[in-house]
């Protein structure tokens, strides 16, 4: 789900904890919520507890949710003004 116009720190040999960009490090964050939504959806299929099923689809949707928000923020967004 990542932007194709935005740089990804690791990508361009950029450290991304050793900037003050706070889009360096909002694009750093979005990128991991990303690896735990694709966590959680394998562990759904993975699982046979429905209730565990829910709770890894449940987590999944939420962070995308807070993924889309970092987007915008990324993106400067007027909602963020």
């Amino acid at each position: 789900m990542q932007n194709a116009g935005m740089t990804n720190p690791q990508q361009s040999g950029q450290n991304p904890e050793a900037t003050s960009d706070a889009r360096t490090h909002a694009s750093h964050i979005r990128q991991m919520l990303g690896q735990v939504v694709q966590h959680a959806r394998q562990d759904e299929g993975r699982v046979d507890d429905p209730k565990a099923k829910a709770l890894f689809e449940t987590t999944a949707e939420t962070l995308q949710g807070l993924m889309k928000a970092y987007e915008d923020y990324e993106r400067d967004l007027p909602e963020w003004h």
